[in-house]
């Protein structure tokens, strides 16, 4: 509704305002204007907006991402794609993720996570009653899709920037500022900005063989000829639809009024004593006649008694979001204002140099070069030449190792003395480094359920967060860390979850105790109790510890999204995790290993079998780590035995590392258990990313990858032929010795030391071609007493098998671990209504108690 329904609305009521382009050609042909001797001509830019265009990068409208996410074709199409624009075309990509807390569009994200839980639910029934792929029009993001897109990036050497602040802005100001060629995306905010060469994200489509890439250029001119509208009128207009500021509900009196009694819909204004807003388009087409009978644009009152009657501060300040003043510094320091932009793929000159408050001088294009320079060992896909030496930090590589690239940041002041930062008008820690001239959006009043206070933060070094804020911009770093260690706030997307599965718990209180302990690492809370014990022991007074609390902003089935979990932090109790600093920028050379038990730790997988290259390869140890930490879950019943095999199976498996077979590979029946654990498994990799991240990134990023352990359609497969036919070990590796080995030697370092609080479920037949009975859900022991106990079941085409070991198994498998006793009277078994048999009563034994259940008669009720 409002301002995001425009873009909509281009494409269906203006004809020729979106025109069909092949970006690939227009690059070809402004190579071949190039005339003049010499070297040629940089490539030109190609602006992405991550954010709206996630499922474009995704690989398109593929069915199979219900499944967990097809990684490895994700991978086959982004290096396609890179490769067809740099080769093909001449284009250069260059990525931008929307890595803002976003709080002045919380009513806005809130709606989107309820209508994303919804469509989870629609996906869930629908998998569950047709064992089908949903509908195209369901789609909903894989979880951790975002982070795997932008590790592709990193990857292929592409470009990748990460917002701060204000996500429009800041892509817009890298737009204009540094003379980008065009804009993909699909949001109706940056079509409304004008932006002269602006493409589709939906319409984008790569050609199978790799010489066309098509999309929709939108013409906001002719959109605004058709509407009556001049250019400077754009900003009133969007503004007037409805936004984040000015939602629908305060507008919706004015559009009504703008359609007047005599309108057809003037009936729908008051139904049922509910809020009822008029379509869009006919709200499109009222605000566009209002904006252009607008003689004096300067009179702002006037404009605000007819929508607000009162004030105009409102209207400036949606007015400024929406098209930010020519001439506003960009948040992107000592980037060149221009006065204008770019023509489509135009001669650009050289960018100037970008300083840097890490390296003193840096360019642009050093500023999303990937984590390290190991992109030539990389095999399957393409990669292109490094364009410089790479100043980014990225996983544990100690810099005083020889031969080792400094993935650390080194620990010298003087490197980040930054002048562009003094005139921002803030500290420096906290600044975006954003020019005062642009309205602050957070700090406009809050609505009363974001009024939530919590104890402060502790205090943070400024080296600390000028690490966090030079990671976070360069993309190098989980988005949420920043927002924490400053607001101490993060927000988590919504996965593919059954609302009424008890047996699963949602993954936002899954993994809720590995973000707790990442917390106590970022705000170094071990070493602040430490402090205070020795405060309390000197001054002999009680030890009183401040709590670190973290809001958690998540769509649940029983909460609002708006209303956030008050989460505190934790700190290990088996050993002393060192400060942040010392993570982060430590050298020596047991910070390495202090990092790594960082990580280990909060994923509750400390244990050393783990760290045992024998027993699991490193690249899969963050997968182990995952698995460890579900199988450890109080409830129990998360994942079983053949399904833990299932996600070892097809992390070996050697199908993994081919995307054409596994493209053929066809699932004949998608079972939404299946999708739901592939689901909670890759919410966990995320979190396990955020952790990671926190550490000081003990594992390197290649190691990070899903594509590297998962693959959504191979893991089910192995898991319908584990849980319906009962295969082997043996068949599930494909008849491969090597492959049962290794499953079964990362199946024991996954298991090692976890104490299971109630024994794995017996079987109830000897033989294994006979499916076994459903788990017994874990209950509160309660008080037995006299039950007459009956069980009814129904025997078709079983062989013939023992009776009295047949009725000893349903015995076994009836008692539930509470119960402590059986009434004298006993039990009996009925089948079809006659009792074939009874057993007597229990006496309980001596010590701890137990039972001791004793047959007395089979078939006695058959005639």
């Amino acid at each position: 509704m409002g301002v995001q329904g425009f873009q909509d609305y281009l494409e269906k009521r203006c004809p020729g305002a979106a025109i069909p382009v092949d970006l690939l050609k227009l690059g070809r042909t402004a190579g071949r204007q190039h005339h003049h001797p010499g070297p040629l001509p940089p490539p030109a830019r190609i602006l992405i907006d991550a954010d709206s265009g996630l499922q474009r990068l995704y690989g398109g409208y593929q069915t199979d991402w219900v499944c967990g996410g097809e990684w490895n074709a994700m991978l086959g199409y982004l290096s396609a794609l890179s490769q067809a624009c740099l080769y093909q075309g001449g284009l250069e990509l260059v990525v931008v993720f929307n890595g803002t807390l976003g709080k002045e569009r919380w009513p806005e994200w809130a709606r989107r996570a309820q209508g994303q839980r919804q469509t989870a639910q629609l996906i869930v029934n629908h998998v569950g009653s047709k064992a089908t792929p949903p509908p195209r029009a369901w789609f909903l993001p894989p979880a951790c899709l975002s982070h795997c897109v932008r590790l592709a990036m990193f990857r292929f050497r592409v470009r990748v920037v990460q917002t701060l602040e204000d996500h429009h802005q800041e892509v817009l100001s890298l737009y204009r500022d540094f003379g980008f060629c065009g804009l993909i995306a699909q949001d109706s905010e940056f079509a409304l900005c004008n932006v002269p060469a602006y493409f589709s994200s939906h319409a984008l489509k790569l050609s199978w063989n790799g010489k066309n890439l098509t999309t929709h250029q939108y013409l906001l001119s002719e959109a605004a000829r058709q509407l009556g509208l001049k250019t400077q009128q754009l900003p009133y207009f969007a503004a007037l639809l409805g936004n984040h500021i000015l939602p629908d509900e305060d507008l919706a009196a004015f559009h009504w009024s703008l359609l007047g009694p005599e309108h057809p819909l003037a009936s729908l204004k008051v139904r049922a004593h509910q809020l009822v807003l008029p379509p869009c388009e006919v709200v499109i087409k009222a605000v566009s006649e209002y904006v252009s009978s607008i003689k004096d644009l300067g009179n702002l009152d006037a404009v605000a008694r007819d929508v607000f009657n009162q004030s105009q501060i409102k209207m400036c300040r949606t007015c400024a979001c929406v098209l930010p003043p020519q001439g506003v510094k960009p948040p992107y320091r000592n980037a060149l204002c221009g006065p204008g932009h770019a023509s489509l793929f135009q001669n650009l000159p050289p960018l100037p140099d970008c300083n840097d408050s890490l390296s003193g001088t840096m360019v642009y294009m050093d500023w999303s070069a990937p984590y390290d320079q190991g992109g030539s060992r990389l095999t399957n896909h393409h990669t292109s030449a490094p364009s410089g030496p790479s100043h980014s930090p990225s996983s544990s590589s100690d810099g005083d190792e020889p031969n080792d690239s400094s993935h650390h940041l080194t620990d010298k002041s003087s490197a980040w003395d930054d002048p562009a930062s003094q005139g921002s008008g803030g500290d420096g820690s906290h600044g975006n480094g954003s020019g005062s001239n642009i309205p602050s959006l957070l700090s406009m009043a809050t609505r009363s359920h974001m009024d939530i206070t919590t104890p402060p933060l502790p205090q943070i070094s400024a080296e600390v967060l000028r690490v966090a804020e030079h990671r976070h911009r360069r993309g190098l770093m989980y988005p949420e860390i920043y927002h924490i260690l400053t607001k101490g706030e993060m927000k988590m997307a919504v996965c593919i979850e059954d609302d009424c599965n008890s047996e699963m718990p949602p993954a936002s209180l899954l993994f809720r105790a590995a973000r707790q302990y990442s917390y106590g690492v970022l705000f170094s809370l071990a070493e602040t109790h430490r402090h205070l014990e020795r405060l309390a022991m000197s001054n002999r007074g009680p030890l009183e510890v401040p709590p670190v609390i973290v809001k958690e902003w998540s769509s649940g089935k029983s909460k609002s999204a708006l209303t956030p979990e008050l989460v505190p932090a934790l700190c290990f109790r088996e050993w002393t995790c060192p400060n942040l600093r010392r993570l982060w920028l430590g050298r020596a050379s047991e910070d390495r290993s202090r990092r790594t038990r960082a990580f280990l730790a909060c994923l509750r997988s400390d244990c050393p079998a783990l760290l045992n290259a024998a027993q699991v390869p490193q690249h899969l140890l963050l997968m182990c780590c995952v698995l460890r930490y579900m199988m450890q879950w109080p409830g129990g019943g998360i994942l079983q035995r053949h399904e833990l095999d299932a996600f070892l199976a097809q992390a070996v498996s050697n199908q993994l590392y081919e995307p054409d077979q596994l493209q053929e590979l066809k699932v004949e029946k998608v079972d939404s258990r299946g999708v739901q654990l592939a689901s909670l498994f890759m919410a966990g990799v995320d979190t396990a990313l955020l952790v990671n991240d926190v550490c000081g990134q003990p594992l390197p990023w290649e190691h990070c990858c899903p594509w590297g352990f998962f693959d959504g359609k191979l893991f089910q497969t192995k898991l319908a032929r584990a849980s319906r036919d009962r295969l082997a070990l043996f068949d599930m590796c494909e008849g491969q010795e090597e492959l049962v080995s290794r499953v079964e030697k990362m199946r024991q370092a996954i298991l090692d030391g976890i104490n299971f609080t109630r024994p794995p479920p017996l079987p109830l037949f000897p033989s294994s071609t006979l499916p076994l009975l459903p788990p017994i859900p874990p209950s509160t022991p309660q008080p037995m007493g006299n039950i007459n106990t009956q069980i009814i079941i129904v025997l078709i085409g079983v062989p013939t098998i023992p009776f009295s070991t047949l009725m000893e198994n349903i015995l076994i498998r009836s008692v539930s671990p509470g119960l402590r006793s059986i009434p004298p009277q006993g039990g009996k078994l009925e089948i079809a209504g006659m009792v074939v048999g009874q057993w007597a009563g229990n006496k309980p034994l001596r010590g701890r108690g137990g039972l001791n259940m004793q047959v007395v008669s089979v078939g006695a009720g058959r005639g």
